[in-house]
């Protein structure tokens, strides 16, 4: 459950279907002055990026920020630059011990305010093949079934 102070901006709804999450990192994001404005426009593509860890420290590649809307052309930034997350060096080197060993990625999950800080949640996950997409889709087709089996049987009791 997001706390009242944080101020959602875009979300990775896709990566819980494909990847299976593991460990979740509060990193800040390193952003330019218009790309902080449209953030608070929320003119952000979340889907398509990822993060990885580059000579000891972590990159988010593949963020898409759309120009702000009221920038000039020549004064506006690259809309999808690699941009620096800051994090612990501690956290960062558990976490690329972990890619290494476990090969794992770094799945962005939600782009966010906090406190007036841009924040990024990012996880550590494992890519989803077909079938397991699959035998999720049945288990929880099976798990409603039975909840609606006995919401049924709760109603013809009364």
């Amino acid at each position: 459950m997001p706390s009242p102070d944080l101020l959602v901006v875009a979300t990775n709804r896709q990566a819980r279907r494909n990847f299976e999450l593991g460990d979740t990192y509060e990193c800040g994001i390193v952003l330019r002055g218009s790309e902080v404005k449209s953030l608070r426009e929320s003119k952000v593509q979340l889907t398509e990026s990822y993060a990885a860890v580059e000579n000891g420290e972590m990159w988010l590649h593949g963020l898409h920020i759309a120009p702000y809307s009221h920038a000039q052309s020549h004064t506006g930034h690259d809309t999808v630059r690699p941009r620096k997350l800051l994090l612990h060096r501690q956290e960062i080197e558990r976490i690329r011990h972990r890619l290494q060993v476990e090969r794992l990625a770094l799945v962005p999950l939600r782009l966010y305010f906090k406190d007036g800080r841009a924040k990024v949640e990012i996880a550590v996950g494992k890519g989803r093949r077909t079938v397991d997409k699959r035998q999720d889709i049945a288990r929880r087709d099976a798990e409603r079934e039975a909840a609606r089996a006995v919401a049924r049987g709760r109603r013809d009791e009364r």
